[in-house]
């Protein structure tokens, strides 16, 4: 069983922090050195978007960054009821989730739902990109993420880092 869940949890893509006030924070990494940043990317529609309340989805503020090795989300929940708002009133501001890259983000979920994980959210797209949240913090301490970026994305990514 260990053996399967290597496969899904191997390629970190992203963290995401849940923070009060996505300025703020804006401001605070770009005065340690960390950016430039950028609007998160909606990567086209989904043909399946499982989500706890979509209003609520629909209202969070996101900005990335992206780093040689890892991408930093910033995550500012609207004042609808959602997971990250929840975890943003409960514990403060912290990582909520660890985004990890999959080849196949169908059968990633499908493993991980016979791993005996828990399906929080999920969306997928024509493609097949797209993701699924697992509520893994009873046993990890926090969200762990599957995501299949959309070739439109990996395409930007790629020309990100050459103009790095």
């Amino acid at each position: 069983m260990k053996g399967a869940a290597l496969s899904l949890f191997t390629h970190v893509h992203h963290l995401c922090i849940v923070v009060h006030d996505l300025e703020k924070s804006l401001a605070y990494y770009q005065s340690i050195g960390i950016g430039p940043w950028f609007d998160y990317p909606k990567g086209g529609r989904y043909l399946e978007f499982d989500v706890p309340n979509k209003a609520a989805s629909d209202a969070m503020r996101y900005k990335c960054v992206q780093l040689d090795n890892l991408e930093i989300q910033l995550c500012q929940p609207g004042p609808q009821d959602s997971p990250q708002r929840r975890f943003l009133e409960g514990h403060g501001e912290g990582v909520y989730h660890i985004g990890f890259e999959v080849a196949d983000r169908d059968a990633a979920e499908a493993e991980g739902r016979a791993l005996g994980l828990k399906v929080v959210a999920r969306g997928r797209r024509e493609d097949h990109s797209g993701f699924c949240y697992f509520d893994t913090r009873p046993g990890a301490g926090v969200v762990l993420e599957i995501r299949k970026t959309p070739q439109s994305q990996e395409a930007m990514g790629h020309a990100a880092e050459r103009a790095r």
